[in-house]
C-alpha cells in the first residue's frame, strides 16, 4: 500500500496519479494512510498535486465522516494557497465538508475575489456560489431606496463618465462595504465568459447581492445564452421567468428575443409564453396580443392552450384590455379544435367572474354552443356559469338542465358534479320549473358508481329539501350555495420560485433538493469587516516570486487613476494608502505602463528611492504620449482590466489581474526585462519608454479592432427596443421589420395628416406660483404636428414671473423615465417681474398616457413637474375617403375592435352635436360619410403611426353605437371610455 504514497516520485504527475488511485480505493481500513497522503500532498511544491489533494478530501469525507476535523485543517491550509489551479478545487472541498465554516473564508475572501478571473471555469462556478452565500451573511442589504451604492468607480471603470447622474451632495445613509463592491466588480467581467454556467452564476450573484439599479447589467448576457442549445435555453428561461416577475424593466427592451419560433420545443415555447405574459403592460400589450393571435393557431395543442391561458392572465392584469380579450376568446369558441374551445371556455369563466353583470350575452352564447362541446372541463365550466348566474339567464338555464338530465348517466364525473350543483341552485331560484327535474337528477346521482357523486347528491338533498330533521339547515341553503364567490387570481407558476437561489437544481424543480444550502437573510448590522484583513500585507513584493511566474502587481495610483474612478484620488481599495505620499510605496515612481511595472517591480525597488527626483522629471515628458495612447486602447478593451487591485489585500495585485493583461508583445517584454536588470535605471526607463512610444503609435488601431472582433457582447441583434433610447419611431428598425407581416393597419399612401378640427383652449396647471417660489407655469396641447420630431406631441407652456425680481436661467433639468425623449425649450436667460413668455416643447409619450416627469429649473431652484396627456392628445388627425376607411376598418377586427352602446338626448342626434364632443375629446379628423346616421373619424398615433378609426352610428330609441378600431388595444379602450362619457353628457 505504501507504493501509492505520492511523496516519493520526483514527477508531479506520478505523485498526483498515485494520490488519485489511493483515494479511489473505497476501503475504510486504509483511511489513516489516505489521511497521511492528503496531508503530504497539501504541502507539495506542485500546484497540480495540491489540486489533487483537494479532490481527495471529498472522497475521504464520503468514506469516513469522522475525519471531518482533520480534513478541515487541510482545507484551511489549502485555502491560503495562492495558485489559481488550486482555488476552485479547495472551495469545492470546503462546500462538501464544512460549508457552514465561513470563518475559514474571512482571511481568504479578497484573495478569492481577485483570483476569480483566472480560475478555471468550473472552479469559477463553485467559488461564485460560495461567495454569494458568504456575502449574504457579512454585508448589509443594498436594496434601499435612499442609499447610494459607491457607483463612481464602477461606472468610470467600465462605462463612460457621462452616465454618472447621482448628485454627490445628496444624503448618503448607506455606503456599500468595499469588500462587497470588490466582489461585484471582479465578477462583472465574467459575464463575457464562453461558459454558460459561469454567466448564469454571475447573473444569480448580481440578482441576490447587487443594488437594484445595477442588476440590469446581466440582462444582455442572459439574452445571449438564448442562442445556445435547448437544454441551456430551458434553464436560462426559467431564471428569466422568475426575474421578470419582480423586475419587468430588465427584459422589456429585449422582448423580441422571447418571441416563439416554430422550431422551439414545447417546453421552450411555454417558458417564452410565460415571460411574454409577465412583461405585458399597457404600452406593449398590443404587440403581445398580436403575437398571441398567431400562437393560438399553432398545431401544438398544448402550446395553443397555454396561449389562451396567457391571454386570460393579460386580461386580468391589464383592465384596459379585459373586454378586448374576452371578445377574442368568445370568437375562439367557434374554432374546430376541441382543445382550443375547451381552454377558451375555462378562461372565459374566470374572466366573467370579474364583472358578470356586463356579460349575460356571452353566457347565452356559450349555452348555445354547449351541445357541440365535448371536453369535460369545458362542459363543467359552462354548467357552473349557468348555475352561478342563473338569475341572469332565467329562460336558458332550465333548458340546459333538461338536456343534462337526459345524458346524466353517460357524462364524466366532473360534469355530473356540476349538474347536481346546477339543479340545486335552480331549485332555490326557480323551483316552479325545475322541481321535478331536480328530484330526477338527485335520484340518478344517489345511485351513481362514484362515491363522491353519491355523497354530494345526498348532501344536496338534505340541504335544499326541507323536512322535520333538517329544517334549521335548509334556511341557510340559499346563502350557502349562492354566496358571492371572489374572482380567481390568475398568477404565474414562477411567482414563488424566488424563494430558491437562482441557477440551482432546487429552483429548476421547484422543490428543495438534497444538499441545497439556503441563502440567509441580510444581517441588520454588518459584522466586523476587520476579520477579512490579512495580517501580513507589507511589503507586497516579498511574496511575488512564490508564484513561479512574472509578477503582475499594478503600479500605485498615477495619471491613469481617472480611468478607474470618477475622481482620481477619491477611490482607494480597502486600507490603501495615499499614492501621493512618497514614503508609502516605491511604486509611485514607476512607469504608468502596466507591462513595465509588472516586470520592473522587483528589480527596481531599491534604486527607485534614490533616483526619485531625477527619474520623475525625466519620465514626465516621455510618458505623456505613451500614456494617452494606452488610455485610448484601454477604454475600448475592458477585458484587459477586469480586476482593480486594492492595497489592503496583498494578493490583489499578484493574482487578481486577467491573464490578457500579460499578453503584450514578446519583444516589448524582453526589452523591459533586459533593461530593468541594467545598472542605470534612468537609461532603462528612457529606452523602454522610447520603444513603447513607437509601438503605441504604430499599432493602436489594429489592437482596438481585434478586441472588437472578440467581444462576445458586441452583437448587433441585441439592439433594445426604444424603451430606454432616443428614437424616431416607437419600434426599433429590426423589430419594426419583423412585425410588418403581423401589422393589422398598413396605412394607405392616400392617407395624410391634416390640421386639427378643433383645438380646446383649456390649459392645465404645471407649476403653481406658491410651489414654484413665484414662477408659475401652465401647459396645453396645440394639436399641431411637432416641428422637432414627427413622433413627438407638441406642448405649449406659458411661464409667468409673479415675483418682484427677475428669474434667471429658466430651463429643463433631469427627466424621468430616463429613456423619455423630450425636446426642451431654449434656456430663458431672464424673465422680468410680472412678465410672461410662451415656449414650446416636444415629448414622445410612446403611445402611452404615462406622465412625463422632469424638473423645471431656475438659477437657484429645481421644481419637479409632470405633464399628463389625455388619451385624445396622442393622435394626429388624418384625411381619407370613406372607401379607405372601410378598407382599413376591415383589417382591424377581432381583438383590435372595441364597441359600446350609449343613450343620448334626442336633440343631440345630429351631425354637429356628434362632431364637437368627439373633436373635443380626441384630435381626430372627420371622414366624409354617405349615411346620415353614421359619423366617421380617423387619426393616427403620433409615436408609432397606428391608425385609429372611430365610428358613431345613431340608432333608434336615442341610442348610439360607438366602435373604435385600432391595433393599439389599450388606447382604443381608453378612448372608448372618454367618448362614452363625452357623448352621453353632450
Amino acid at each position: 500500500m505504501l507504493h501509492f504514497l505520492p511523496v516519493w516520485d520526483p514527477n508531479q504527475l506520478i505523485r498526483a496519479s498515485a494520490l488519485r488511485v489511493l483515494s479511489s480505493i473505497r476501503v475504510p481500513i486504509i483511511v489513516p494512510i489516505m489521511m497521511l497522503a492528503i496531508k503530504e500532498a497539501a504541502s507539495d511544491m506542485s500546484p497540480y498535486v495540491r489540486k489533487t489533494s483537494a479532490h481527495a478530501i471529498q472522497k475521504l469525507y464520503s468514506l469516513d465522516q469522522d475525519q471531518k476535523e482533520l480534513l478541515i485543517e487541510v482545507i484551511e491550509k489549502l485555502l491560503k494557497d495562492k495558485s489559481t489551479l488550486v482555488a476552485g478545487s479547495v472551495v469545492m472541498a470546503f462546500e462538501e465538508v464544512c460549508p457552514d465554516r465561513i470563518d475559514l473564508i474571512h482571511k481568504n475572501y479578497r484573495k478569492l475575489c481577485n483570483l476569480l478571473v483566472d480560475v478555471e471555469e468550473w472552479g469559477q462556478v463553485v467559488i461564485i456560489s460560495m461567495l454569494t452565500r458568504y456575502a449574504r451573511t457579512q454585508f448589509t442589504s443594498p436594496w434601499k431606496e435612499d442609499g447610494v451604492f459607491d457607483e463612481h468607480s464602477e461606472r468610470a471603470f467600465y462605462e463612460s463618465d457621462e452616465e454618472k447622474t447621482r448628485d454627490e451632495t445628496e444624503a448618503k445613509p448607506y455606503m456599500m462595504d468595499p469588500d462587497h463592491r470588490l466582489l461585484l466588480r471582479n465578477t462583472k467581467p465574467l459575464l463575457q465568459s464562453r461558459n454558460t454556467a459561469v454567466v448564469m452564476s454571475v447573473a444569480q450573484l448580481y440578482w441576490h447581492l447587487a443594488p437594484k439599479n445595477e442588476v440590469s447589467i446581466v440582462t444582455k448576457s442572459l439574452i445571449r445564452l438564448l442562442r445556445s442549445h435547448r437544454e441551456v435555453q430551458y434553464i436560462v428561461l426559467q431564471n428569466i421567468a422568475t426575474m421578470s416577475i419582480q423586475r419587468k424593466g430588465m427584459f422589456e427592451p429585449y422582448m423580441k428575443s422571447f418571441y416563439v419560433r416554430s422550431t422551439d420545443a414545447t417546453h421552450i415555447k411555454s417558458l417564452k409564453l410565460e415571460i411574454l405574459t409577465s412583461l405585458a403592460n399597457e404600452a406593449n400589450i398590443s404587440t403581445i396580443l398580436r403575437e398571441f393571435q398567431t400562437y393560438v393557431k399553432s398545431q401544438d395543442k398544448q402550446f395553443a392552450a397555454g396561449t389562451i391561458q396567457a391571454i386570460g392572465r393579460c386580461a386580468t392584469n391589464i383592465s384596459e384590455v379585459t373586454d378586448t380579450c374576452l371578445n377574442g376568446l368568445v370568437l375562439l369558441l367557434s374554432n374546430r379544435d376541441e382543445t382550443v374551445v375547451a381552454e377558451s371556455v375555462v378562461v372565459i369563466r374566470k374572466l366573467l367572474q370579474t364583472q358578470p353583470t356586463q356579460h349575460s350575452d356571452i353566457i347565452k352564447h356559450m349555452a348555445k354552443l354547449f351541445d357541440n362541446i365535448t371536453v369535460p372541463m369545458a362542459r363543467a365550466s359552462i354548467l357552473w356559469l349557468m348555475g352561478e348566474y342563473c338569475e341572469r339567464v332565467p329562460k336558458i338555464a332550465p333548458d340546459v338542465l333538461r338536456k343534462m338530465a337526459k345524458s346524466f348517466t353517460s357524462e364524466e364525473d366532473i360534469v355530473k358534479l356540476q349538474t347536481v350543483n346546477l339543479a340545486a341552485k335552480l331549485y332555490l331560484t326557480n323551483s316552479k320549473q325545475t322541481k321535478l327535474l331536480t328530484q330526477y337528477i338527485l335520484n340518478l346521482g344517489k345511485y351513481d358508481q362514484n362515491y363522491d357523486i353519491r355523497d354530494r347528491t345526498r348532501f344536496i338533498r338534505q340541504l335544499i329539501v326541507p323536512n322535520d330533521k333538517n329544517g334549521a339547515l335548509s334556511k341557510y341553503a340559499h346563502r350557502i350555495l349562492l354566496a358571492p364567490k371572489p374572482a380567481p387570481v390568475l398568477k404565474s407558476a414562477y411567482k414563488d420560485r424566488d424563494r430558491y437561489q437562482l441557477g440551482t437544481l432546487s429552483h429548476t424543480i421547484n422543490t428543495k433538493a438534497s444538499g441545497y444550502l439556503e441563502l440567509s437573510d441580510w444581517p441588520a448590522v454588518a459584522p466586523d469587516q476587520s476579520v477579512r484583513n490579512v495580517e501580513v500585507i507589507e511589503p507586497v513584493k516579498e511574496w511575488a516570486p512564490s508564484l513561479g511566474k512574472t509578477g503582475k502587481s499594478k503600479p500605485a495610483k498615477s495619471s491613469d487613476d481617472k480611468f478607474y474612478s470618477d475622481s482620481g484620488e477619491e477611490e482607494k481599495g480597502p486600507g490603501s494608502s495615499s499614492s501621493e505620499d512618497g514614503s508609502s510605496s516605491s511604486s509611485s515612481e514607476e512607469s504608468s505602463s502596466d507591462a513595465e511595472s509588472r516586470v520592473e517591480k522587483n528589480s527596481s525597488q531599491s534604486s527607485e528611492e534614490s533616483d526619485k527626483s531625477s527619474s520623475q522629471s525625466e519620465k514626465s515628458s516621455s510618458e505623456s504620449d505613451s500614456d494617452s495612447e494606452k488610455k485610448k486602447r484601454k477604454t475600448k478593451t475592458p477585458l484587459q482590466k477586469t480586476v482593480k487591485p486594492t492595497a489592503k489585500d496583498g494578493d490583489s495585485d499578484e493574482n487578481g489581474n486577467v491573464a490578457k493583461e500579460a499578453n503584450s508583445s514578446s519583444a516589448e517584454e524582453s526589452s523591459s526585462d533586459s533593461e530593468s536588470d541594467s545598472d542605470t535605471h534612468t537609461d532603462s526607463d528612457s529606452g523602454t519608454e522610447h520603444k513603447k512610444k513607437t509601438k503605441s503609435k504604430a499599432k493602436p488601431k489594429v489592437e482596438v479592432k481585434s478586441m472588437k472582433e472578440v467581444c462576445l457582447l458586441d452583437l448587433g441583434d441585441f439592439t433594445p427596443a426604444p424603451v430606454t433610447q432616443h428614437k424616431s419611431s416607437v419600434l426599433s428598425p429590426s423589430l419594426l421589420g419583423d412585425l410588418e407581416g403581423l401589422s393589422l393597419s398598413n396605412v394607405s399612401s392616400t392617407i395624410q395628416v391634416r390640421g386639427p378640427a378643433f383645438v380646446p383652449e383649456k390649459s392645465h396647471g404645471l407649476l403653481h406660483r406658491m410651489t414654484g417660489k413665484g414662477l408659475s407655469a401652465q401647459y396645453q396641447f396645440p394639436r399641431q404636428p411637432c416641428l422637432y420630431q414627427p413622433t413627438m406631441v407638441s406642448v405649449q407652456i406659458s411661464l409667468t414671473n409673479t415675483t418682484d425680481h427677475p428669474l434667471e436661467q429658466i430651463h429643463i433639468g433631469d427627466r424621468s423615465p430616463t429613456g423619455l425623449n423630450i425636446h426642451c425649450f431654449n434656456t430663458i436667460e431672464s424673465l422680468e417681474p410680472e412678465a410672461s413668455v410662451t415656449v414650446f416643447m416636444g415629448i414622445d409619450f410612446n403611445d402611452s398616457t404615462q406622465a412625463a416627469n422632469f424638473q423645471l429649473c431656475t438659477k437657484e431652484d429645481h421644481f419637479s413637474v409632470s405633464i399628463q396627456p389625455a388619451i385624445g392628445e396622442l393622435f394626429l388627425p388624418i384625411t381619407m375617403t370613406e372607401l379607405d376607411f372601410r378598407k382599413e376598418q376591415g383589417k382591424l377586427l377581432g381583438m383590435n375592435e372595441s364597441s359600446a352602446t350609449i343613450t343620448m338626448a334626442a336633440e343631440n342626434m345630429t351631425s354637429q352635436p356628434i362632431s364637437r364632443p368627439v373633436a373635443t375629446v380626441a384630435n381626430l379628423g372627420v371622414v366624409p360619410s354617405g349615411q346620415d346616421n353614421v359619423h366617421r373619424f380617423a387619426g393616427k398615433t403620433a409615436s408609432s403611426g397606428a391608425v385609429v378609426l372611430v365610428t358613431v352610428e345613431l340608432r333608434e330609441s336615442s341610442t348610439a353605437l360607438i366602435t373604435i378600431n385600432t391595433e393599439k388595444s389599450v388606447m382604443g379602450s381608453m378612448l372608448l371610455r372618454d367618448l362614452k362619457l363625452a357623448l352621453a353628457q353632450a
